[in-house]
């Protein structure tokens, strides 16, 4: 199997998921590229969380009126889901159409909000924008609950042309108009809440969406420069069909899966970083009828998601680093004990699963990375790759005890790097851990105390490797 297939691989189950341990890249890389895609755009149903050992290893599980119950199973979905690219997908729609439990106040409704993620993420976008746009979590929190025929409030219509379709603008100009905000959020009065039921005695319910016909503006709108009576579906429809929507779709999609753009607010004045990949992708959303599952289909068979130029050419959101982590070294494989614990990780990290800052949700990139959170994210992943009691990590001192009866510094530490990426570095980093490696010698595993001392050794540099910058990126 060529070295290239492998790396391949990994990039492409780092970008479509959450990254995989060695054995598994190979055994996809013996599939081959294009089946593995297909697989991965065509999930199947996942089958629910095993309650009863969730609450035997997470007690306050039974608690769903807590963010923090939904939080954890989520990110126990994004450790174990066999159909990766469908859990990305809704960390992915989660990071474009942004509300917050901080607001919500009431996790339910937030964590169905996920599901749907969950369920239509790859499907058709206008169908996504229609189950948004009846999303009690969003509703409630961009305050379409308070708007009215009689009384409009602008909030959720423009946030859903700024931030959730068109973007302010491309090329320099702007993509619409403040009369077209107001038309919008008119188009959407009446879309609202059912009145819920008192918290006593059982609890919160999820919020449910009600259609208030005597509360619709049912007057003519000029909207994008059409004119007609429209309600929210017409917006929704007349949207879809703008080049601004599938240039902020691919946009949004290439920054998420290939290379790191600039916040959407700077996009009416910033150029995409490669025009071409953006114009492929547009083609794929209006060629399908805007369907996300064929943008994704062309993104990842395409040469600028193949091209070595785009390995490790993103910086790891948080919940990259604690999932992928976590993947590779073997770690709660089924509820366990200190779940919890991992699952707030992100939050330490700056990437509060379930609540954004904003609706804008969070600025990637090199933003993901402070003084702070840089601190957190080495010492998350020194902590796992540093225990040579982990599956992962002794898969990884097994595989290079099979090289061979001696192991050089070179050896471990280009073995190192080759099992948990493939990853390379620096000239000047590379030089100061085979610096430390060096000063062990040789490495051999003929008897127990070489044995011990192998995996020790092994473990340091896994931490080292840990610690450099190269390892931020995926």
């Amino acid at each position: 199997m060529a070295d290239r297939d492998i790396a391949l691989m990994a990039h492409l189950l780092r970008r479509a998921g959450f990254g995989a341990s060695r054995a598994e890249i190979e055994a996809r890389a013996d599939q081959g590229y294009d089946n593995v895609v297909a697989e991965l755009l065509n999930p199947g149903n996942e089958p629910g969380i095993e309650e009863d050992l969730m609450y035997r290893a997470y007690p306050s599980y039974f608690d769903k009126a807590a963010i923090e119950t939904g939080q954890t199973e989520w990110v126990y979905r994004m450790i174990n889901s066999k159909y990766q690219l469908q859990e990305k997908m809704a960390l992915f729609w989660h990071t474009v159409f942004c509300s917050g439990d901080n607001k919500v106040d009431n996790a339910r409704t937030t964590t169905i909000q996920i599901d749907k993620f969950r369920e239509q993420g790859m499907g058709n976008f206008r169908d996504l924008l229609l189950m948004l746009s009846t999303d009690p979590a969003m509703l409630y929190y961009l305050d379409n609950i308070e708007s009215h025929k009689t009384s409009v409030n602008e909030n959720y219509g423009r946030e859903l042309l700024e931030l959730f379709s068109l973007g302010v603008g491309k090329d320099g100009a702007f993509n619409y108009t403040e009369d077209d905000v107001k038309a919008c959020a008119r188009a959407f009065t009446g879309w609202n809440l059912a009145p819920t039921i008192p918290v006593f005695p059982y609890g919160r319910t999820p919020f449910e969406f009600r259609y208030e016909s005597a509360d619709h503006d049912d007057g003519e709108k000029t909207f994008l420069g059409e004119t007609g009576r429209w309600n929210g579906e017409d917006i929704i429809d007349i949207i879809c069909k703008q080049p601004a929507t599938a240039r902020f779709i691919s946009r949004k999609m290439y920054d998420y899966f290939v290379a790191d753009e600039p916040p959407v607010p700077a996009w009416r004045q910033s150029q995409p970083r490669d025009i071409e990949a953006i114009k492929t992708l547009e083609a794929a959303y209006f060629d399908s009828g805007y369907e996300i599952t064929a943008m994704l289909r062309t993104l990842f068979n395409s040469d600028f998601f193949k091209s070595e130029t785009a390995h490790y050419a993103k910086v790891k959101s948080p919940a990259d680093v604690v999932i992928g982590t976590v993947r590779m070294v073997g770690q709660h494989t089924e509820p366990q004990p200190g779940l919890f614990s991992v699952a707030m990780e992100p939050k330490y990290m700056g990437m509060d699963l379930l609540n954004p800052p904003t609706v804008e949700g969070w600025h990637m990139g090199s933003e993901w990375i402070n003084s702070g959170s840089l601190i957190d994210r080495i010492n998350f992943a020194a902590d796992l790759l540093g225990n040579t009691e982990l599956p992962g990590v002794k898969s990884i001192i097994n595989r290079l005890m099979d090289r061979g009866e001696a192991l050089s510094p070179d050896d471990l530490l280009d073995g190192c790097l080759d099992l948990i990426g493939p990853l390379k570095l620096a000239d000047e980093t590379r030089n100061e851990l085979l610096t430390h490696a060096q000063r062990g010698g040789e490495l051999r595993h003929g008897n127990q105390a070489e044995q011990d001392d192998f995996s020790r050794r092994t473990g340091e540099m896994l931490q080292m490797i840990s610690t450099t910058s190269e390892f931020q990126f995926g």
